[in-house]
């Protein structure tokens, strides 16, 4: 049995795009495209973590597994905790991969990688995923969480700092994090049992209470960014990227 599993945390609260997890995406729901695609990347058990019915029988419908959680949660990452521990057989459980709900473009391999830099460096914590900056407007654009890291190969940083703000300053790259996660049991034990830090509360950045506790994060750089769908305009962008793949397949 597998030492991994893929939590995808999923909950009707989108104000921008109601009933987000459901919207169609070429067939299927949009969690389903998720869990499918977190199913392809091979590397353990897929659940979903919901506190809602409806979510949780489309899910099984298509033939996964989903858990229902408490609607209290704040977080992704608290959710993932109490599905970790409400799901049967998870004891063996050594590393816990979060993928938010609303990625259907996801890329397999890139879900994959973030859980390979757990086996590649013993030291890291949480491992997490980044893409080098190439649209001028996102170097400025707060809703762009930047990531910076000192270099550990060409391919991998350790994260020194995550930032809504434009840094580092002068020459040379930027990153755009991507908010997915693979985290040492023990280290998401840790993390959610941690109020919310200072750094955290300032960015609005629950990753940043890992590095004010003293934890590593490492982040893989990778080619380009997976769609998140928040609005109307997003979910027909995932609809016509996902026709155009299909298509191509």
């Amino acid at each position: 049995m597998s030492d991994t599993i893929i939590l995808i945390p999923a909950r009707m609260a989108s104000t921008r795009l109601p009933g987000k997890p459901l919207a169609d995406v070429c067939g299927r729901p949009m969690i389903v495209e998720v869990a499918r695609r977190a199913f392809l990347a091979g590397i353990g058990r897929v659940a979903v973590a919901t506190d809602t019915p409806e979510i949780a029988d489309a899910v099984a419908a298509a033939g996964f597994e989903a858990v229902m959680t408490s609607p209290d949660h704040q977080s992704g990452s608290d959710r993932i905790f109490e599905a970790l521990h409400a799901l049967p057989d998870t004891d063996g459980v050594r590393r816990v991969v979060n993928v938010q709900g609303d990625i259907p473009t996801i890329d397999p391999g890139l879900i994959r990688r973030a859980a390979q830099i757990l086996d590649e460096e013993l030291e890291v914590d949480i491992a997490t995923l980044c893409s080098e900056i190439t649209d001028p407007d996102e170097r400025e654009n707060p809703n762009v969480v930047k990531v910076v890291g000192a270099p550990v190969t060409a391919e991998r940083l350790r994260a020194l700092y995550f930032t809504r703000a434009t840094c580092p300053w002068g020459e040379g790259p930027l990153y755009h994090h991507i908010g997915l996660y693979a985290y040492r049991r023990a280290a998401l034990e840790r993390f959610v049992a941690a109020p919310p830090s200072t750094l955290e509360r300032r960015e609005r950045l629950e990753q940043l209470r890992a590095l004010e506790l003293g934890m590593r994060i490492d982040v893989a750089i990778v080619g380009g960014i997976p769609l998140g769908v928040d609005t109307p305009e997003d979910l027909e962008r995932a609809r016509a990227l996902l026709a155009a793949e299909a298509a191509g397949a």
